[in-house]
């Protein structure tokens, strides 16, 4: 571990896992009780739950791409052009809505040209970040772009502001999305893709407290707003509207607000490098720049905020094996997301009450102990049904800040911390995790609906968490979709669901669950977590859903 990262690394866990577990957690009833009914407010509708919340993350880091999404066009693995092609299913299935890339700590040592042209002609280079790994920079970013069309996913791409220059940023996006008869354009045909690409999001920078730095939040964002004004995207589709500088200076004069300026609706959005987790610096100084900027010459539509589930300390609570306690202090610290959550939104209501700037938590999950036998700092570990009701309670407390809260991206996709999928050679295994993802498809893109219930008390020593966590939302399809988490290791549960106005005389769908919470899915068997049909009818008007314990459950009323 490089001595930048580590003390990264020990600063999250100050501000985030020590807090959660002695004086930041949340407050219940001394004793275990039972939740209450719950109530689905349709009359109450709120934001819409943007579908990159459901975002993943790929970075070059131990075997997240290669081995993971690269094998390479001449490999006896299936592959197209040199992607694996059941990785390809696995995240088309849970309709993967955007992925960022290269990093992480390793995007701002990447230097992209390194990774274009001839694969035979590449440089190879030394992952200084993850492992001294050789980089061989065979997946660049022609492979990347090819990756996300296979899948259908957006672009998130964080460019390299701690090492690189502002022209080898632009440069880089000029590749991607300039036409003829630009250079770059042309370079990017004879690299085979004549057309320019889209490009939704760039990242500027990553971690700049920690890894891409270290600045202070004054330094980063005197770098940042250069970066923000010269770094443009040149597609047609995507490219900012002509600025009509004589109707700019007719506001100045009559006192109107150069927010106004016209903004492609289809344009690229610009994530500012944001918060350690609960540090409110960051976000303080780059909220305060932004207020008073001058929207001709700069600006932003993000600010990124990380913060993983840890333990009591940073890779101290095993991935297998573990007890009771072990299982709910993961919970707990998980939960803690949500108080850091409000707190930058507050901050950013300051200056922003609007809510035009989006609170982008790029970088979440757990991370746990290594896997016995790999290389520690290729964060491999093992997923197990306590990750998936983590993955379901993070999603939950993203969709209750929809309004601010609009895209994440859970570390990482592929082999990588609290991964989708896994790999080794031909095999393949789908995590309890993907499995959460899968099932929250119908909430991509829906209404978030207010509910109102008692969640009751579980209790483990001293430890007291929500007995339930649940939300509701109206999908895409106009039905509505209920998602319950029973935390309780040993309890099942029985929720009476209310729907005023609506008679519910179902609900079907799936759970997720094993004989213990601290099950995996492996290449020997992929299926001891997998989701379940079920379907609960209503009785004598009455709509109750039974929750088995340590459990998701989605289910889709049915009127």
């Amino acid at each position: 571990m490089t001595s930048t990262l580590f003390k990264s690394v020990i600063t999250l866990a100050k501000t985030t896992a020590v807090a959660a577990l002695i004086g930041a957690a949340p407050v219940y009833a001394a004793d275990a009780k039972a939740p209450g009914s719950l109530t689905v407010n349709v009359d109450q509708a709120g934001a819409v739950i943007n579908r990159d919340i459901f975002g993943q993350f790929a970075e070059h880091l131990g075997t997240g791409i290669y081995g993971g999404v690269w094998v390479g066009k001449d490999s006896k693995i299936p592959n197209v052009r040199g992607i694996r092609s059941d990785v390809v299913k696995a995240l088309k299935d849970i309709k993967v809505p955007v992925v960022r890339w290269p990093g992480g700590c390793f995007a701002d040592e990447y230097h992209w040209r390194d990774g274009v042209g001839p694969a035979d002609q590449r440089v190879k280079t030394v992952n200084t970040t993850w492992a001294g790994a050789v980089e061989p920079n065979t997946f660049g970013t022609d492979e990347f772009m090819d990756f996300t069309q296979q899948i259908g996913a957006e672009v998130y791409l964080s460019i390299n502001v701690g090492s690189g220059t502002i022209k080898e940023a632009a440069d880089w996006l000029a590749y991607m999305t300039a036409v003829a008869p630009a250079t770059a354009a042309m370079e990017r045909a004879a690299n085979g893709h004549k057309e320019p690409y889209k490009v939704k999001y760039i990242g500027l920078g990553n971690e700049m407290w920690g890894c891409g730095g270290p600045f202070t939040p004054d330094e980063y964002v005197t770098k940042m707003k250069t970066f923000a004004h010269f770094v443009h995207n040149h597609n047609p589709e995507q490219a900012a509207p002509r600025i009509d500088y004589g109707a700019i200076a007719k506001d100045l004069m009559t006192g109107k607000p150069m927010d106004s300026l016209p903004k492609n609706p289809n344009g690229m959005k610009r994530v500012a490098a944001g918060p350690n987790s609960s540090d409110p610096s960051y976000t303080e100084t780059i909220m305060k720049a932004w207020k008073t900027r001058s929207p001709i010459y700069w600006d932003i539509e993000g600010i990124s905020l990380h913060q993983y589930t840890w333990g009591p300390m940073p890779f101290s609570e095993p991935a297998t094996d573990f007890n009771e306690t072990q299982y709910a202090t993961v919970l707990l610290h998980t939960m803690h997301i949500e108080k850091t959550i409000s707190m930058h939104s507050a901050i950013m209501d300051k200056y922003d009450p609007n809510k035009n700037i989006a609170l982008v938590v790029d970088e979440w999950g757990v991370w746990l102990k290594p896997k016995p036998g790999t290389e520690p700092m290729f964060l491999q570990q093992e997923n197990s049904l306590r990750d998936a009701i983590v993955a379901a309670l993070n999603i939950n407390i993203f969709a209750r800040h929809a309004d601010r809260v609009r895209m994440t991206n859970i570390a990482q996709m592929v082999n990588v911390l609290q991964t989708m999928i896994m790999t080794d050679g031909k095999k393949m295994v789908l995590t309890p995790t993907y499995q959460v993802y899968k099932m929250y498809v119908p909430f991509q893109d829906a209404q978030f609906i207010p509910l109102s219930f008692d969640a009751g008390v579980y209790t483990v020593g001293k430890l007291a968490l929500p007995k339930v966590d649940a939300i509701a939302a109206r999908g895409k399809d106009g039905k509505i979709w209920l998602s319950l988490t029973n935390l309780d290791a040993k309890n099942a549960v029985d929720i009476p669901v209310k729907v005023p106005g609506v008679k519910a005389k179902a609900a079907r769908g799936e759970v997720l669950t094993a004989k213990r919470f601290d099950v995996i899915n492996t290449f020997d068997k992929p299926n001891e977590v997998t989701p379940k049909a079920v379907k609960f009818k209503a009785a004598d008007g009455k709509l109750v859903i039974s929750l088995p314990p340590h459990s998701v459950t989605v289910v889709q009323l049915v009127e």
